[in-house]
């Protein structure tokens, strides 16, 4: 598929309507439709929420912009709405948390691949090591909370193993950023940070959001534990961004991240009845990229080439498909990693700071090591164990 984002306009924002029960639409099958189907739907979720976020913070900051911010606004609402909506109730909630964290695995392994700066690459093969680990652990918890196997929501895709332990995931705020991409940085960079930005956001409001419901002592600590994390990563992610960009140019950044990812699902999707709803999402992605487009030029007065590249063609999309291989291989020659400042350096020379940080909020025990103590995945579960043999 080819899109030109200065030259396909979409559907002009004032056609672009949705009904309640559009946005309410019928949702996929936990067992019947292929994970990835629904690592998109998760995916595609969390991007809408964050440019919610972008267009909520510009509106604050720019009276000439309130106005078509607003239909913005209210366009996106609707489609993450319809998006999220497609999560049904065959799903309890940690079978949710299974499939976040499979989309932070899948989708950070492709964007670690794609990326063609060095050192971003490095940061997010970091944290992909974490989201893997984080995998294992919530794996552990459906297994003690509702006996299931965590390989009916990953279908074989995703390795269940540990990564890089989370009990050494708590850093110091100062060990936490990275060193942002420069004002000439590859469009793909851009991209590329802000999705998983984004994605992780999601990830940390819905930990934040389900956690309390649990009555399990231990569940509600794992959840607070791994939500803790999360916000981690969104600093992690977020400090990529480089924080000379105006709010207009990280608005026109934030709709052309739209664009590339919704072509992706449209590339890649294998149920119809989704594949035309990111049809008609890419569609709508367009206008809103056009609006932001004609903001930037007329408020900043400033040429958008110089922002997005000349030709206005979207980089290599994201790979919708399973990267075992690729995880194996950066958990064998990378999870020993730690952070220092914003450097990537062996276990030995980890930030002080970080090392006290995580004695205090482990001071009463880690619910991640404790929930995952007498844990290793196996197809089946407590279905397939032997029992111990009977005294003679």
């Amino acid at each position: 598929m080819t899109i030109n984002l200065y030259d396909d306009r979409g559907v002009d924002i004032g056609r672009q309507r949705l009904t309640w029960k559009a946005m309410a639409g019928k949702p996929i099958s936990k067992l019947d439709d292929d994970a990835f189907t629904r690592i998109r739907i998760i995916l595609m979720n969390g991007i809408e929420l964050d440019s919610l976020r972008t267009k909520q913070v510009a509106l604050r900051c720019n009276r000439e912009a309130r106005v078509p911010l607003a239909q913005l606004m209210r366009v996106e609402q609707h489609q993450a709405t319809a998006v999220n909506w497609l999560i049904g109730a065959d799903h309890s909630p940690l079978e949710t948390t299974i499939a976040y964290e499979q989309v932070a695995i899948e989708l950070t392994s492709s964007v670690a691949q794609l990326e063609p700066d060095p050192y971003l690459a490095q940061a997010y093969r970091y944290a992909l090591l974490e989201d893997f680990d984080h995998l294992y652990r919530y794996s552990a918890l459906l297994d003690r909370l509702e006996g299931k196997d965590a390989n009916n929501i990953l279908q074989g895709y995703t390795d269940i193993v540990p990564g890089r332990p989370t009990i050494e995931h708590h850093r110091a705020p100062e060990h936490e950023l990275v060193r942002p991409y420069e004002p000439g940085a590859a469009l793909a960079t851009k991209l590329h940070a802000l999705t998983l930005t984004g994605a992780e956001y999601q990830t940390h409001d819905y930990y934040m959001n389900i956690g309390p419901l649990f009555a399990d002592p231990l569940a509600r600590q794992l959840y607070a534990e791994i939500a803790s994390v999360e916000a981690q990563h969104i600093t992690h992610y977020g400090s990529m961004l480089n924080p000379e960009e105006s709010l207009l140019e990280k608005l026109m950044i934030s709709e052309a991240a739209e664009v590339w990812t919704y072509a992706a699902c449209v590339e890649q999707e294998t149920n119809p009845r989704i594949k035309a709803l990111w049809e008609q999402f890419l569609d709508y992605e367009l206008g809103h990229f056009q609006v932001a487009l004609r903001l930037f030029k007329d408020l900043e007065r400033r040429d958008p080439e110089e922002v997005l590249g000349d030709d206005g063609d979207l980089p290599a999309r994201i790979a919708f498909r399973s990267h075992r291989d690729f995880v194996r291989k950066v958990v064998q020659e990378e999870v020993q990693l730690r952070k220092n400042g914003t450097e990537f350096v062996e276990r030995g020379e980890e930030g002080g700071s970080s090392i006290a940080y995580r004695d205090a909020v482990n001071a009463d025990g880690s619910p991640s090591s404790i929930v995952s103590s007498t844990y290793s995945w196996e197809p089946g579960t407590e279905l397939m164990r032997q029992a111990p043999p009977r005294a003679a």
